[in-house]
């Protein structure tokens, strides 16, 4: 019996280290991200398929400020904030906040959902991340090209169909969008119209 237990130990030893060796191996050989998830506050490996952020397709607008990726994740454009489309929290706390009724703001959030959904919706993206990755809601946070080279975070400011929202550290376009955002108010293009 003695003889059995240790030959059934070696064996699962054996397989113990074949089995790290060859996971150590494919590692090596893979190209793979570690991530960080603020929600569960640790890193992992995403496993699945692997997508290419530099060509990703952009399924659906969320809203205004929100992209759904071919990848299923959500995408959330750096250093814009369009006016909320759905009932939420944020859409009462601005309304108080700003003193406009919340019927409006959705109106210019349904404006601001069709520019975007026109501009990127069933197109493909390359992605440009700044110093943090995601948020935490677990969204992508990028600044997004169409592949004509449009800048798509500008190109909603420009248009006048977002404000700013900056949070440091992901800066990399906060002059350029406040550029962008006097002049888009000035000649009241987008949701600065007078309709």
């Amino acid at each position: 019996m003695r003889l059995a237990n240790r030959r059934f130990k070696s064996v699962g030893v054996f397989f113990s280290i074949l089995l790290f060796s060859l996971g150590f191996c494919l590692a090596e050989a893979a190209e793979f991200t570690v991530e960080y998830s603020p929600q569960k506050g640790r890193f992992f490996v995403p496993l699945g398929k692997s997508y290419d952020y530099t060509d990703i397709l952009v399924k659906r607008a969320i809203d205004g400020d929100t992209l759904q990726l071919e990848s299923g994740e959500r995408l959330r454009l750096i250093g814009i904030d369009t006016p909320e489309l759905h009932d939420s929290e944020k859409l009462y706390k601005d309304s108080r906040r700003s003193g406009e009724d919340a019927a409006k703001i959705k109106e210019l959030g349904r404006r601001a959902w069709e520019f975007t959904r026109g501009l990127a919706e069933g197109k493909r993206l390359s992605l440009e991340f700044d110093v943090e990755r995601r948020d935490k809601y677990g969204r992508l946070l990028a600044y997004a090209y169409l592949k004509d080279g449009t800048f798509v975070n500008a190109r909603i400011v420009e248009e006048g169909y977002a404000s700013l929202m900056t949070f440091p550290p992901n800066v990399k376009y906060a002059g350029l969008f406040a550029k962008l955002y006097r002049q888009a108010r000035e000649q009241r293009r987008g949701l600065w119209r007078d309709d």
